[in-house]
């Protein structure tokens, strides 16, 4: 079963109200066993669009990574971002096919 991931890009405007958000997704994350392999590092835009901050986080599959969405602590912390941040976030699966070179 591939995994499932979050893609995430964000214009924080209130870091303060983000804070909140990022301290109320910390349970309903770990129940569902995300696991951050960016979170907001420094980025570059080559093409289209962008915004400051991007996120990427791992589930164990897309099943999880929509059960955290639904989680009902995770639509708590929502209400924080709300307040905080316009965001974009897309849940992906992942690919475990042939890789260039193969």
């Amino acid at each position: 079963m591939p995994k499932g991931y979050w893609i995430v890009r964000a214009d924080v405007s209130d870091p303060e109200q983000y804070k909140k958000y990022v301290e109320a997704n910390a349970a309903p994350l770990a129940r569902h066993g995300a696991r951050f392999l960016v979170r907001g590092g420094a980025s570059e835009r080559l093409e289209g669009g962008a915004r400051a901050r991007n996120v990427v986080v791992e589930f164990a599959s897309v099943e999880a990574a929509r059960a955290c969405y639904a989680d009902p602590g995770y639509r708590r912390a929502i209400t924080f971002r709300q307040k905080a941040a316009e965001f974009d976030l897309v849940i992906v699966e992942g690919y475990d096919g042939p890789q260039p070179g193969d």
